[in-house]
């Protein structure tokens, strides 16, 4: 029931998160542009005070906008203020991150082959250690003498971020690093609008409400709140990914995972950097071709290894002392008897202490046997109609897998799957390279 209602509130906050993101990223993708498009107005309105104008049609009508160098003649009775997209995302945000990856840590936030956290607590305090410690650095840096350097500040993060994503692949299972890296950046954003645009945009308001010219402290906040404006800018594209990036196990799952999101958030950040310049009428197409670029070699280094398919034959498997006569067989001309084992009478047990020692009959099994052994072990606990694993009331995206016709069905999905490393989630159930070879192996034959 617990995991019932779990999964009814993370459905409930996905929804909610993906609509007030999409509200902050729009706005923010907008306030870009217009800031970019903005040009040079006609003298009376430059006599008013206004640095920039712009027209628009849209939905059947003229638009006028116009912005001020700093404040209007008087001040406006309705102000908007664009700041509850950005604080819904990130408290969605969060919420999210507490019910999929802290209420069911074991699952999804724990890979044991990493750090073998001793309870769910003691990963869940890493995780937030490292999400709000990474941004409390964040914050230092801009509010030093570096945060007014754009340059100096952007490559600094930059830096810093590459050591976070290597450091959450380390600490969490490779799903949850993408996510930490996501929040991380999220964080970073909320609070960018949070402790450095918004007090500048008050003491802005406060000014002119008191018929005072802006001074220092007001200019300073305003650089500072620029310069946190262009890393939300740039930050944006790298985020959306992320948010995404648990539909492609293919990214997260790869064996250099931490490397692929480098990567992909130095191509996004390309790609918004000639936007950006494309909006200030500086169309340079380097800034596209590279990430294509990048984008095909990525691809390439990416590619998963060919699947051998295994032949649909019989297989031998290790299987429990068989009751004989005594009579040890003999080996076949090719050499292929099973590994020597001990067959015990059962009379002879009962009256006598002596060792009895002869050769193991050899016991086969289909291949069929042999890696349903694996998937009810490995597999099942989870992708059955009433799963045993705890957190899990009902089977993954809907597959049930129990039988070899289960497999065959889902054959496409489980060959990505496992061959990703994708499932079993956070490698719960502890599924060994070996085993995963097979299970491909298996389902590619039928």
């Amino acid at each position: 029931m617990g995991a019932y209602l779990l999964d009814w509130l993370a459905l409930f906050f996905r929804w909610f998160h993906v609509i007030a993101g999409i509200a902050w990223i729009g706005a923010s993708f907008y306030f870009v542009w217009l800031d970019l498009s903005l040009r040079k107005p006609p003298q009376w309105k430059t006599d008013k005070g206004i640095s920039g104008d712009l027209w628009a049609v849209h939905g059947g009508g003229f638009y006028e906008i116009a912005k001020y160098k700093l404040e209007p003649e008087e001040m406006p009775k309705t102000l908007h203020w664009f700041k509850w997209e950005a604080y819904t995302t990130w408290l969605t945000g969060m919420a999210m991150l507490s019910i999929v990856y802290y209420a069911n840590a074991t699952a999804y936030l724990i890979d044991p082959s990493k750090v073998a956290f001793g309870s769910s607590i003691g990963a869940i305090s890493t995780s937030l250690l490292f999400l709000f410690g990474s941004y409390f650095i964040y914050e230092v840096i801009v509010r030093s003498h570096l945060g007014k350097n754009a340059f100096v500040f952007s490559s600094l993060i930059f830096i810093l971020l590459i050591i976070a994503t290597w450091g959450s692949y380390q600490l969490f299972s490779d799903r949850a690093s993408f996510i930490h890296i996501g929040a991380i950046l999220g964080t970073v954003m909320a609070g960018n609008v949070f402790f450095g645009i918004m007090p500048a945009q008050r003491a802005l308001v406060d000014c002119v409400r008191r018929g005072e010219k802006p001074g220092k402290e007001v200019a300073d906040l305003a650089l500072q709140a620029k310069n946190r404006s262009l890393m939300n800018n740039y930050f944006t594209l790298p985020l959306i990914f992320t948010m995404i990036s648990n539909h492609y196990p293919m990214m997260y799952a790869h064996a250099h995972g931490w490397l692929v999101l480098v990567f992909v958030g130095i191509i996004t950040a390309v790609v918004r950097h000639y936007f950006n310049q494309k909006h200030l009428g500086n169309t340079q197409t380097k800034f596209l071709w590279i990430p294509a670029l990048l984008t095909v070699l990525l691809i390439i280094w990416m590619r998963p290894a060919p699947i051998e398919p295994l032949p649909a034959a019989s297989v031998s498997v290790a299987a429990a002392p068989a009751v004989t006569d005594g009579t040890p067989p003999t080996a076949n001309a090719n050499n292929e008897t099973a590994s020597d084992a001990t067959a015990i009478n059962e009379t002879d047990k009962a009256d006598s202490d002596e060792n009895v020692t002869a050769a193991a009959v050899p016991v086969t099994a289909s291949a069929d046997d042999a890696i349903m052994d694996v998937v009810h072990t490995r597999c099942s606990t989870c992708h059955a109609a009433q799963p045993t694993q705890q957190g899990f009331a009902a089977p993954p995206a809907g597959i049930i897998i129990q039988t070899p016709e289960d497999i065959k069905i889902h054959k496409a999905k489980i060959i990505t799957a496992v061959q990703s490393g994708y499932m079993p989630l956070g490698n719960l159930t502890q599924l060994t390279d070996e085993e995963r070879q097979q299970i491909v192996a298996y389902a590619s034959g039928l």
